[in-house]
Protein backbone atom coordinates (compact mmCIF):
# COMPACT_ATOMS: atom_id res chain seq x y z
CA UNK A 1 0.00 0.00 0.00
CA UNK A 2 1.82 3.81 -0.74
CA UNK A 3 3.06 5.16 2.57
CA UNK A 4 3.19 8.44 1.62
CA UNK A 5 1.10 10.24 3.56
CA UNK A 6 1.98 13.73 4.60
CA UNK A 7 -0.94 16.38 3.31
CA UNK A 8 -1.03 18.63 0.38
CA UNK A 9 -1.92 21.82 1.26
CA UNK A 10 -4.41 23.27 -1.64
CA UNK A 11 -4.17 26.57 -0.01
CA UNK A 12 -1.76 28.97 -2.23
CA UNK A 13 0.52 31.39 -0.25
CA UNK A 14 3.15 33.87 -0.97
CA UNK A 15 5.97 33.42 0.65
CA UNK A 16 9.29 36.14 1.43
CA UNK A 17 11.66 33.78 0.16
CA UNK A 18 15.43 35.80 -0.30
CA UNK A 19 15.44 36.43 -3.85
CA UNK A 20 18.36 37.68 -3.66
CA UNK A 21 20.33 34.97 -3.27
CA UNK A 22 19.58 33.01 -6.69
CA UNK A 23 21.67 35.60 -8.03
CA UNK A 24 24.52 33.33 -6.63
CA UNK A 25 23.39 30.29 -9.47
CA UNK A 26 26.37 30.83 -11.71
CA UNK A 27 28.51 30.20 -8.78
CA UNK A 28 26.99 26.62 -8.46
CA UNK A 29 27.24 26.51 -12.47
CA UNK A 30 31.05 27.29 -12.29
CA UNK A 31 32.07 25.23 -9.20
CA UNK A 32 30.02 22.12 -11.30
CA UNK A 33 32.64 22.27 -13.70
CA UNK A 34 35.81 22.59 -11.19
CA UNK A 35 34.43 19.30 -9.96
CA UNK A 36 35.47 15.14 -10.90
CA UNK A 37 32.27 14.74 -10.35
CA UNK A 38 31.05 16.64 -13.98
CA UNK A 39 33.25 14.25 -15.43
CA UNK A 40 31.94 10.83 -14.32
CA UNK A 41 34.79 10.83 -11.94
CA UNK A 42 33.95 9.52 -8.41
CA UNK A 43 30.02 8.40 -8.78
CA UNK A 44 28.44 5.18 -9.41
CA UNK A 45 28.18 4.11 -13.37
CA UNK A 46 24.47 3.64 -14.70
CA UNK A 47 23.08 0.29 -16.12
CA UNK A 48 22.09 1.94 -19.03
CA UNK A 49 18.36 2.77 -17.99
CA UNK A 50 16.16 5.90 -18.83
CA UNK A 51 16.47 9.07 -17.09
CA UNK A 52 14.04 11.66 -18.28
CA UNK A 53 14.72 16.03 -16.82
CA UNK A 54 11.92 17.90 -16.75
CA UNK A 55 12.33 21.63 -16.00
CA UNK A 56 10.45 23.49 -14.00
CA UNK A 57 8.20 26.72 -13.89
CA UNK A 58 8.63 29.09 -17.26
CA UNK A 59 11.58 26.98 -18.44
CA UNK A 60 12.45 24.46 -21.29
CA UNK A 61 15.18 21.71 -21.75
CA UNK A 62 17.51 23.79 -22.73
CA UNK A 63 18.89 24.67 -19.47
CA UNK A 64 18.77 20.99 -18.52
CA UNK A 65 21.71 20.13 -21.04
CA UNK A 66 24.05 19.81 -18.79
CA UNK A 67 22.62 17.72 -16.30
CA UNK A 68 21.51 15.79 -20.13
CA UNK A 69 24.93 15.34 -20.69
CA UNK A 70 26.07 14.11 -17.82
CA UNK A 71 23.84 11.79 -17.54
CA UNK A 72 24.77 10.45 -20.44
CA UNK A 73 28.64 10.57 -19.27
CA UNK A 74 27.78 8.48 -16.41
CA UNK A 75 26.12 5.86 -18.76
CA UNK A 76 22.48 6.43 -18.52
CA UNK A 77 20.21 6.83 -21.37
CA UNK A 78 19.09 10.09 -20.81
CA UNK A 79 15.87 11.71 -22.02
CA UNK A 80 14.99 15.65 -22.58
CA UNK A 81 11.28 16.07 -20.98
CA UNK A 82 10.00 16.79 -24.78
CA UNK A 83 6.79 19.29 -22.77
CA UNK A 84 8.21 22.36 -24.81
CA UNK A 85 7.79 25.53 -22.15
CA UNK A 86 6.89 24.89 -18.43
CA UNK A 87 4.33 27.03 -18.76
CA UNK A 88 0.65 25.59 -20.19
CA UNK A 89 -1.76 23.65 -18.28
CA UNK A 90 -0.25 21.20 -16.09
CA UNK A 91 -3.00 18.27 -17.43
CA UNK A 92 -1.80 19.26 -21.13
CA UNK A 93 2.47 19.06 -19.73
CA UNK A 94 1.58 15.88 -17.90
CA UNK A 95 0.20 14.23 -21.00
CA UNK A 96 3.30 15.50 -23.13
CA UNK A 97 5.83 13.90 -20.31
CA UNK A 98 3.96 11.05 -20.32
CA UNK A 99 4.77 10.40 -24.36
CA UNK A 100 8.40 10.72 -23.66
CA UNK A 101 8.36 8.06 -20.50
CA UNK A 102 6.12 6.09 -23.37
CA UNK A 103 8.87 6.14 -25.75
CA UNK A 104 11.87 5.67 -23.07
CA UNK A 105 9.81 2.69 -22.08
CA UNK A 106 9.66 1.08 -25.44
CA UNK A 107 13.32 2.34 -26.56
CA UNK A 108 14.91 -0.01 -23.45
CA UNK A 109 12.17 -2.31 -22.30
CA UNK A 110 12.67 -0.67 -18.41
CA UNK A 111 10.70 1.34 -16.56
CA UNK A 112 11.83 5.15 -16.23
CA UNK A 113 13.72 7.46 -14.03
CA UNK A 114 12.28 10.83 -13.80
CA UNK A 115 14.35 13.93 -12.30
CA UNK A 116 12.28 17.13 -11.86
CA UNK A 117 13.33 20.78 -11.05
CA UNK A 118 10.86 22.89 -9.26
CA UNK A 119 7.24 22.81 -11.30
CA UNK A 120 9.28 19.55 -13.25
CA UNK A 121 9.23 17.75 -10.10
CA UNK A 122 5.63 18.24 -9.48
CA UNK A 123 4.76 16.86 -13.61
CA UNK A 124 6.80 14.10 -12.38
CA UNK A 125 5.25 13.10 -9.60
CA UNK A 126 1.78 13.23 -11.48
CA UNK A 127 3.53 11.39 -14.94
CA UNK A 128 4.28 8.55 -12.35
CA UNK A 129 0.96 8.36 -10.41
CA UNK A 130 -0.54 8.07 -13.86
CA UNK A 131 1.39 5.28 -14.61
CA UNK A 132 3.13 4.12 -11.97
CA UNK A 133 4.04 0.64 -14.29
CA UNK A 134 6.40 2.74 -16.50
CA UNK A 135 8.38 4.71 -13.97
CA UNK A 136 11.09 2.94 -11.13
CA UNK A 137 11.99 6.52 -9.51
CA UNK A 138 11.35 10.04 -8.78
CA UNK A 139 13.53 12.82 -7.92
CA UNK A 140 12.54 16.29 -7.28
CA UNK A 141 15.26 19.42 -7.25
CA UNK A 142 13.10 22.21 -4.93
CA UNK A 143 9.96 20.56 -6.03
CA UNK A 144 7.31 22.32 -3.34
CA UNK A 145 4.81 18.99 -4.17
CA UNK A 146 3.18 19.81 -0.76
CA UNK A 147 1.62 23.03 -1.69
CA UNK A 148 2.21 26.22 -3.34
CA UNK A 149 4.37 28.66 -0.77
CA UNK A 150 6.21 30.56 -3.60
CA UNK A 151 7.54 33.93 -3.44
CA UNK A 152 5.34 37.00 -4.56
CA UNK A 153 6.58 36.98 -8.21
CA UNK A 154 6.20 33.40 -9.11
CA UNK A 155 2.67 34.14 -7.97
CA UNK A 156 2.16 36.95 -10.27
CA UNK A 157 3.98 34.69 -13.40
CA UNK A 158 1.39 32.45 -12.58
CA UNK A 159 -1.09 34.52 -13.14
CA UNK A 160 -0.09 35.79 -15.78
CA UNK A 161 0.48 32.51 -17.48
CA UNK A 162 -3.81 31.42 -16.11
CA UNK A 163 -4.95 34.28 -18.28
CA UNK A 164 -2.89 33.51 -21.40
CA UNK A 165 -4.39 29.50 -21.38
CA UNK A 166 -7.37 31.35 -21.20
CA UNK A 167 -7.13 33.46 -24.30
CA UNK A 168 -5.74 30.68 -25.98
CA UNK A 169 -8.26 28.18 -25.47
CA UNK A 170 -10.87 30.82 -25.69
CA UNK A 171 -12.13 29.79 -22.33
CA UNK A 172 -13.39 31.27 -19.76
CA UNK A 173 -10.59 32.05 -17.01
CA UNK A 174 -10.65 29.55 -13.93
CA UNK A 175 -9.19 31.02 -10.94
CA UNK A 176 -8.48 27.84 -9.67
CA UNK A 177 -6.08 26.98 -12.74
CA UNK A 178 -2.42 27.14 -11.81
CA UNK A 179 -3.30 26.92 -7.98
CA UNK A 180 -3.66 23.86 -5.45
CA UNK A 181 -7.20 24.03 -5.75
CA UNK A 182 -7.28 23.45 -9.41
CA UNK A 183 -9.18 19.79 -10.05
CA UNK A 184 -7.16 18.32 -13.08
CA UNK A 185 -5.89 15.22 -12.51
CA UNK A 186 -2.23 16.62 -12.24
CA UNK A 187 -2.88 18.31 -9.24
CA UNK A 188 -5.14 16.00 -7.61
CA UNK A 189 -2.85 13.24 -7.93
CA UNK A 190 -0.22 15.12 -5.67
CA UNK A 191 -3.42 14.51 -2.63
CA UNK A 192 -3.21 11.03 -3.07
CA UNK A 193 -0.55 8.54 -1.41
CA UNK A 194 2.62 8.45 -3.98
CA UNK A 195 2.85 5.09 -5.16
CA UNK A 196 4.84 3.00 -3.03
CA UNK A 197 6.71 1.00 -6.33
CA UNK A 198 8.25 4.23 -7.04
CA UNK A 199 11.17 5.17 -5.32
CA UNK A 200 11.21 8.74 -4.46
CA UNK A 201 13.90 11.23 -3.27
CA UNK A 202 13.27 15.04 -3.05
CA UNK A 203 16.60 16.97 -3.08
CA UNK A 204 15.95 20.81 -1.25
CA UNK A 205 18.22 23.88 0.04
CA UNK A 206 16.87 25.82 2.87
CA UNK A 207 18.71 29.04 0.75
CA UNK A 208 15.94 28.44 -1.69
CA UNK A 209 15.00 32.14 -2.65
CA UNK A 210 11.72 30.98 -4.99
CA UNK A 211 9.84 28.25 -2.74
CA UNK A 212 9.30 27.36 0.94
CA UNK A 213 11.36 24.50 1.50
CA UNK A 214 9.37 22.46 3.63
CA UNK A 215 7.21 22.04 1.02
CA UNK A 216 9.33 20.33 -0.95
CA UNK A 217 9.92 17.29 1.32
CA UNK A 218 8.56 13.82 1.36
CA UNK A 219 7.01 12.03 4.23
CA UNK A 220 10.04 9.68 4.79
CA UNK A 221 12.73 12.01 5.77
CA UNK A 222 15.12 9.32 4.85
CA UNK A 223 14.49 10.02 1.02
CA UNK A 224 15.00 13.78 1.84
CA UNK A 225 18.43 15.61 1.15
CA UNK A 226 19.61 19.13 1.96
CA UNK A 227 22.29 20.72 -0.30
CA UNK A 228 23.65 23.90 0.00
CA UNK A 229 22.94 26.32 -3.15
CA UNK A 230 20.27 28.29 -5.24
CA UNK A 231 17.15 27.09 -6.46
CA UNK A 232 17.82 27.63 -10.15
CA UNK A 233 21.25 26.22 -9.46
CA UNK A 234 19.81 22.84 -8.11
CA UNK A 235 20.75 21.53 -11.89
CA UNK A 236 24.12 22.85 -11.71
CA UNK A 237 25.16 21.89 -8.33
CA UNK A 238 27.96 19.22 -8.07
CA UNK A 239 26.53 17.60 -4.64
CA UNK A 240 23.22 17.42 -6.41
CA UNK A 241 24.36 15.19 -9.07
CA UNK A 242 26.56 13.20 -6.49
CA UNK A 243 23.36 12.30 -4.67
CA UNK A 244 21.40 12.08 -8.45
CA UNK A 245 23.65 9.13 -9.31
CA UNK A 246 23.79 7.22 -5.79
CA UNK A 247 20.51 7.14 -5.43
CA UNK A 248 19.11 6.29 -9.32
CA UNK A 249 22.28 3.32 -8.68
CA UNK A 250 20.52 2.54 -5.09
CA UNK A 251 17.07 1.74 -7.23
CA UNK A 252 17.94 -0.65 -9.73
Amino acid sequence: MPTDTKPFFRDQKAVNRPAWLEGFAGLDWVALRASPVFYGLGVPKGDRSAVIVIPGFLGTDLYLREIHYWLGRIRYKSYLSGIGRNADCLDVLTERLLGTVVQANKQTGRKVHLIGHSLGGILARSAAAHRPDLVRSVITLGSPFRGIRSHPTVLRAASAVRDRIARERKRPNRPECYTGFCECGAVGSLAKPFPDSIAQTAIFTKQDGIVDWRFCINDDPSTDYEVAGTHVGLVFNAYVYKLIASRLSAVR
